[in-house]
């Protein structure tokens, strides 16, 4: 049996979809990447593009960097670029691969999904929740730091200029002159 571990680690997020690329599901199947694309070709009317596409050779590139496990050589790289499958190709993989252990890895592959999807659904609950509970309390800590800042700076303290002023009622010239009697 397949390791559900497994299984997850060769899912990919690729054009906004969930997928396991051709030779990860060869692994899988415990048959060489070139025998399940031939099985594949043999039955294209199956799989339309939203079950399986090709990647393009800027995807396989930037699928390629993300890998580390490289190998140095001739002939030890993909001559083609590699195939993605959506989970609903991968369910058509069992017509066409027919042995017990495709369908034993078909039903591996398909809890899998379902479980990622069961997650995702959770964490969407989750963040709609926590939004709900930010935008409910996002008025009454707005006016509780409003506070905290107002009291951590005071207002500056008004300087008074340098100089005489005159008192009120008298005018500025008055002052400076001497008294006469």
């Amino acid at each position: 049996m397949v390791a559900a571990q497994r299984i997850e680690r060769a899912i990919l997020l690729i054009r906004g979809q969930k997928v396991i690329l051709d030779a990860d599901l060869a692994v899988l199947y415990g048959v060489p990447t070139g025998a399940l694309i031939q099985a594949v070709k043999r039955n294209l009317v199956r799989f339309p593009s939203d079950f399986m596409f090709q990647l393009t050779r800027a995807e396989a590139v930037a699928l390629r960097s993300q890998t580390v496990n490289l190998e140095r050589g001739r002939g030890k790289h993909r001559k083609y670029l590699p195939y993605a499958f959506t989970q609903e190709g991968v369910a058509m993989l069992s017509s066409v691969l027919r042995s017990s252990r495709a369908v034993q890895v078909n039903i591996a592959i398909m809890r899998v999904f379902v479980r990622l999807r069961g997650m995702l659904a959770s964490n969407e609950a989750l963040a709609r929740r926590l939004d709900a509970l930010e935008k409910k309390y996002d008025a009454r800590f707005r006016a509780v730091f409003d506070a905290i800042r107002r009291l951590m700076s005071p207002p500056a303290a008004g300087r008074r200029a340098i100089g005489f002023r005159p008192l009120p009622g008298e005018d500025s010239v008055s002052r400076l002159r001497p008294h006469r009697a």
